[in-house]
């Protein structure tokens, strides 16, 4: 396997900064969430019929507020895996990730609520790495376009509890 085009230090910080965003999300801190985007951060959450768009901390605060807000939320866990990081500039990162969320409520055994994937421009600001880009869907549509008969976008049906108000 050829070396790493990517610092172990830069590595091991935008890990912790997926680490930080998934604790974030699922314990309901909108601050510290916030805290893992720029100020001109855009978040595309294309997983129902229409795509969510929401630029700025300010409104990937008011995402994670929504979620919190959610009464079936509580529970979940996120977990990210497979993530592989490339360049993309000084102090600019490209990254793709696999996701899921867990259903921790009740006794076991728990279920898999969400299968997806992230792609992710991931810069650094002074010591802090932030996301400037967040793109998250589900594990269908244009990421199994090399498979026959796949490739083509899927529109999920939105449950009542996760529309947007804006």
């Amino acid at each position: 396997m050829p070396k790493s085009p990517v610092s172990v230090e830069d590595r091991l910080a935008i890990h912790d900064l997926f680490a930080a965003y998934a604790w974030a999300l699922d314990t309901g801190d909108v601050k510290g969430y916030g805290a893992c985007f720029t100020e001109d951060t855009v978040v595309t959450e294309d997983v129902f019929e229409e795509p969510d768009i929401w630029r700025g901390r300010a409104m990937a605060e008011a995402l994670c507020e929504r979620f919190r807000n959610v009464p079936n939320f509580p529970g979940r866990q996120h977990h990210v895996s497979q993530i592989q990081i490339t360049p993309d500039g000084p102090d600019r990162w490209k990254v793709r990730s696999f996701t899921f969320a867990t259903d921790c409520k009740g006794e076991p055994p728990y279920f898999l609520i969400f299968a997806g994937c992230y792609f992710d421009v991931v810069v650094r600001e002074g010591d802090d790495y932030m996301f400037k880009e967040r793109y998250m869907t589900l594990w269908d549509g244009e990421v199994l376009k090399n498979f026959p008969g796949h490739g083509a976008r899927v529109g999920h049906k939105r449950p009542p509890e996760l529309v947007v108000k804006r």
